[in-house]
């Protein structure tokens, strides 16, 4: 069965505010995010990147990638397959597991996740100002988790009177476990299927092909391997448009560490990793560590980095310490030795394991919800309000839109040779239709940086006007040193040097 649902239904649930609504209108009007398979009515909790989110997104993960490999020498990237053999998925802990507590209400029959509503109601709580009953009632649920105490968390939504958004009503099912793998058949002959499953992580893929990176790429611990992929989850409470959605992509690493250096490592990765976010132009206070009150099976220690969403603090990033969970069971299951010979202790060992994930489409939204602005300019009658996105210039879709003010008297020749001597270095945008003040604001509302515009100066002393997005000034530059104004203004190299201890 098809779950079917337009954009339009992600936004009009109570919780979800004003401004995400004009987050997610203006992502699919000017083509970073549109719903999947919109001319049938769409797919939900799934959806495409358009021409300027594809652009966003791939200078995110470019980003990542570039922090993570280039900037240390003693970590690798891969690229596994999504299909792993099943018991993969077994010694992991997936299989036995990996589920969320779901609740149904019986008068709207929607379906909730169990824990997600006991947050919200912790959320409220810590709006109201009571943050030591929204911090209790989050440990409270925690344990309960932890000892899969059902009935417990289902006792807990009663008393805290929580009610269905939709039908307004506390009539609830038990709460019950639903694993959110999903399973496909492999083979040729129906008859000699196997079933194997979609990964919900992309970690395993580093954990079985540990040993083959370390011997190929003669790494010592400690040592990290990255990998950006995508990852599927079989998400029954899918919302808050594209924060949590069935098909999404992961930025994994996995440091390799000596049994007993976990913490100090864990603690390591916590500050590279705030400090990561903070240089991508996300201010210091919308970000925050939230410790888990329950931890995962396989971790000693995890914390969240969250973002101020609209719809509140959410996490962004995980980092854990998963001790030698993975690599232990899996060596135990496959029966192949998973050990580290560690020549400056003389010692074999199962690694442990320090990781960090981040959810590329999480950090997506998270750069989109902070660079939406809408500020008044002008005064009297002239006073309106104007939409653009203060997107960092180095992860800008577009880095500079190329402008002749008039398609006449040879400008748009002039205009057009900067765009071709250019375009191989710089993702550029070239328009010459329209007013130049309208196409100042269809830029700022991409996030374009910068604008040149190629005026009657132009060809009188060969200088050209940049315009800036944040501030709307302009400076005169001559066409020689534009390359290089462009590029100091919009290199990734201005956060990888933030980044660099």
């Amino acid at each position: 069965m098809f779950i079917f649902a337009a954009m339009t239904d992600n936004i009009t649930r109570p919780e979800e505010n004003v401004q995400l609504k004009k987050i997610i209108a203006h992502a699919k009007e000017y083509g970073f995010v549109y719903p999947s398979s919109e001319i049938y009515d769409g797919l939900q909790a799934v959806y495409d990147y358009g021409p300027y989110g594809v652009e966003l997104k791939n200078n995110i993960k470019d980003l990542w990638w570039q922090s993570m490999t280039q900037l240390h020498q003693n970590i690798v990237g891969l690229d596994a397959a999504i299909f792993m053999h099943p018991l993969t998925w077994k010694a992991s802990g997936h299989i036995d597991s990996f589920s969320d507590p779901m609740i149904d209400n019986k008068d709207s029959k929607k379906r909730y996740r169990a824990d997600v509503l006991i947050e919200e109601k912790a959320a409220v709580y810590e709006q109201q100002g009571d943050l030591d009953k929204s911090k209790n009632l989050l440990k409270e649920m925690g344990q309960l988790l932890e000892k899969e105490n059902l009935k417990g968390v289902n006792e807990l939504i009663i008393r805290e009177n929580i009610v269905c958004p939709v039908s307004g009503t506390a009539n609830w099912t038990d709460v019950r476990q639903f694993n959110l793998m999903f399973s496909t058949q492999i083979g040729s002959v129906s008859e000699e299927t196997n079933t194997i499953y979609l990964r919900p992580e992309t970690a395993q893929g580093i954990f079985v092909n540990f040993l083959n990176v370390q011997k190929t790429a003669r790494l010592k611990i400690p040592f990290g391997i990255a990998q950006i992929g995508k990852a599927f989850r079989n998400e029954i409470v899918a919302r808050q448009f594209i924060f949590r959605m069935r098909e999404f992509e992961q930025m994994e690493m996995q440091f390799f560490i000596r049994p007993g250096e976990e913490i100090k490592w864990y603690e390591h990765w916590k500050a590279k990793r705030l400090r990561w976010h903070k240089a991508m132009g996300i201010p210091e206070h919308k970000l925050r560590f939230h410790d888990h009150d329950k931890l995962a099976h396989y971790a000693n220690a995890a914390v969240d980095i969250e973002f101020d969403f609209p719809f509140g603090f959410k996490e962004v990033e995980g980092i854990h310490s998963r001790t030698d969970f993975d690599l232990g069971n899996h060596q135990e299951l496959s029966r192949k030795k998973l050990q580290y010979y560690d020549n400056d202790i003389n010692e074999s060992y199962v690694p442990y394991v320090v990781e960090t994930s981040a959810g590329a489409d999480r950090l997506f939204l998270m750069i989109l919800a902070n660079a939406y602005r809408e500020e008044e300019v002008g005064e009297g009658e002239n006073r309106k309000i104007r939409a653009f996105l203060k997107i960092h210039p180095a992860l800008t879709p577009i880095k500079a839109a190329i402008f002749p003010l008039v398609k006449k008297d040879g400008l748009p020749e002039v205009a057009k040779k900067i765009f071709d001597d250019l375009k191989p270095d710089f993702n550029l945008i070239y328009e010459d239709s329209q007013s130049i003040g309208k196409r100042y604001t269809r830029q700022d509302l991409i996030g374009t940086p910068y604008c040149v515009a190629i005026d009657h100066q132009t060809l009188a002393d060969q200088s050209v006007t940049i315009r800036d997005r944040d501030t709307m000034d302009q400076v005169r530059v001559n066409i020689g040193e534009l390359r290089n104004e462009i590029e100091k203004r919009v290199s990734i190299r201005n956060i990888l040097k933030e980044l660099i201890d």
